[in-house]
């Protein structure tokens, strides 16, 4: 995981290295920061695909695809060149992280200070025994957080819902992730790729 901004100053790395249609997509981004965020973290999801693949960023071919509508251009990002490597992205304001790994992989961020809600969509999406464990925290809000980054990860993941799940903090960018996989998780050092499942 990196913020926003760590992976647009990355030299060598831009826009340049997305596929067309990506191009075409941000296009319709009529908010430069959420641009950037999106931009940041389809830039990130190639970097960690190399850290796993060892070939260069602009070499993977990310396609997405949604099993719901049965069209292309979003949905579940996959890499066509590598179908059995997992890829999963995920942004929010100034963050973006990313996973790649053998197998389902799925992640996700948001800043340590948000609080999720309303409380009915919380209680249509997490597990009672989640929201249970929120209330009786002492910080419920940031219970609650990280229930939530853990079920965006494992939706992502796909309906199977891989074994993996690991949840972390991010102190110095104020993020809270989780990823889940089939792999073990490796988190790595560098700034731009911290989030991978190694296999």
């Amino acid at each position: 995981m990196a913020t926003t901004a760590e992976v647009l100053a990355r030299p060598g790395l831009g826009e340049g290295t997305l596929a067309r249609w990506e191009r075409d997509r941000l296009d319709r981004i009529r908010v430069p920061a959420r641009r950037d965020d999106v931009v940041a973290a389809r830039l990130l999801l190639r970097l960690v695909a190399t850290r796993v693949t060892g070939r260069p960023p602009h070499a993977h071919r990310l396609v997405q695809f949604c099993a719901e509508c049965g069209r292309s251009g979003h949905g579940r990002p996959s890499l066509s060149d590598l179908p059995g490597t997992g890829v999963s992205m995920s942004h929010a304001p100034g963050l973006v992280a990313a996973a790649a790994g053998p197998g389902a992989v799925g992640i996700d961020v948001e800043p340590s200070s948000r609080r999720p809600g309303p409380r009915a969509v919380l209680e249509r999406m997490l597990p009672e025994a989640d929201l249970r464990a929120a209330d009786e925290a002492a910080d419920p809000g940031g219970a609650l957080l990280r229930a939530w980054v853990r079920r965006e990860a494992l939706l992502k993941a796909g309906p199977a819902g891989p074994p993996g799940l690991r949840e972390w903090r991010d102190h110095g960018r104020g993020a809270t992730v989780a990823v889940a996989c089939e792999a073990a998780v490796q988190l790595l050092p560098d700034a731009l790729h911290v989030s991978t499942a190694d296999g």
